[in-house]
């Protein structure tokens, strides 16, 4: 196992970490799979408090576990932003209870989502200065946040200041915040990716078409391996839910080196089968369409069909297009079978896409089982 400076905490996490949200089947389960990671050499843990029993089970595994000290462990939890900071103040009590500890490493503002949630933490009295209290108390050591919001959203929180890390969706399969990555960086900000086996791309289970076009690396093993040669990212989170899905995973532990030539070849490779296939209707997220007078979600619908058609990525497509309309502010917008025609996102486009026909063809391809949150 590699580890890699947590930006400005100064902690040094292993390249990999362990996401405690899928592991919940049974304490045994959640045992066994966090006695696997830690046994080979994954030292951050990350759970939050809307993760079911994930800090109850936590906190026992904490106390009865041999394998490592406590100082040899990084722990995370995560908490929503609110409007009353009091409840922050309370939250954070009863996590350290769930946890049984007698701090938390790293507490992460969970989904700052909307300019309203940034406006709660940044506001003079908002929920941020039960944290920072709480940080001079030596209740926690370090804060930062986690997002599913705009670029726009992501880039004013980080330029505030006030944190020392961020979790961030970023994949081979969804570069749009590369800006984040870039301004992160020049503030010395630690980088957690976030679930880029399941969110990047459904690559635990990728596609035929996918491995063919991969081989001879896997599709999880070439995404992790984009992300890990930027030595600007810090750890992976690898949200397993059994011991047993570390086996395919074993290979890539070490991976810490830049992209041989023949990765950088099959990336490239991959971008020209997409242009090839998807030709004149290739959306390239420039994001220029936005806003939609109906709030349609274009930008995303059309990445979802790109993916779907060059790749045969159909599961992830539906995965991801079932959560639109069912997943609030963490997956904002609506479906493409809301457009109305309008027209007004056409001339906006300089790739002259033909929006409302892609936006029709991307819901018959995606539209399947509704969709929300793990616990919502």
């Amino acid at each position: 196992m590699q580890y890699r400076r947590f930006g400005k905490t100064n902690v040094n996490l292993s390249i990999f970490s362990l996401g405690t949200m899928r592991c919940l089947a049974s304490p045994d389960v959640f045992n066994n799979t966090l006695e696997t990671g830690i046994s080979l050499g994954i030292n951050h843990l990350e759970t939050a408090r809307g993760y079911g029993q994930s800090e109850e089970f936590l906190g026992h595994f904490l106390q009865q576990q041999t394998l490592v000290s406590r100082e040899e462990l990084y722990i995370t939890t995560k908490f929503t932003p609110t409007p009353d900071p009091e409840i922050m103040n309370q939250w954070i009590d009863q996590s350290l209870e769930r946890l049984q500890l007698d701090y938390i490493d790293c507490v992460a503002i969970h989904g700052i989502n909307t300019w309203e949630h940034l406006e709660w933490i940044t506001q003079p009295n908002g929920c941020f200065l039960p944290l920072k209290r709480a940080l001079d108390e030596g209740k926690i050591h370090h804060i930062g946040f986690s997002t599913h919001g705009s670029l726009e959203v992501i880039l004013a929180a980080i330029a505030t200041d006030l944190f020392e890390f961020i979790n961030l969706h970023y994949y081979y399969f969804f570069q749009r915040n590369a800006p984040a990555i870039a301004l992160a960086s020049q503030k010395d900000m630690g980088v957690f990716i976030i679930s880029p086996g399941d969110k990047g791309g459904l690559l635990y289970t990728p596609s035929p078409l996918l491995e063919k076009l991969c081989a001879p690396f896997s599709p999880l093993e070439l995404t992790y391996r984009f992300l890990l040669s930027d030595r600007r990212i810090t750890t992976l989170s690898a949200g397993l839910s059994h011991p047993r899905e570390f086996e395919g995973s074993l290979s890539l532990f070490d991976q810490n080196d830049p992209l041989t030539l023949e990765e950088s070849e099959k990336l490239d490779q991959l971008e020209e089968h997409l242009n090839t296939v998807l030709n004149s209707d290739k959306c390239s997220q420039c994001y220029q369409c936005l806003p939609c007078p109906e709030s349609i979600n274009i930008p995303e619908i059309l990445r979802l069909r790109n993916l779907a058609v060059a790749y045969d990525m159909n599961n992830y497509g539906k995965y991801r297009y079932g959560m639109l309309e069912n997943a609030g502010h963490w997956f904002p917008g609506k479906k493409g079978h809301r457009c109305t025609a309008c027209g007004e996102c056409l001339p906006r486009c300089p790739e002259n896409l033909e929006i409302p026909k892609l936006l029709k063809d991307a819901h018959q391809k995606l539209n399947g089982t509704k969709r929300r949150r793990l616990w919502e």
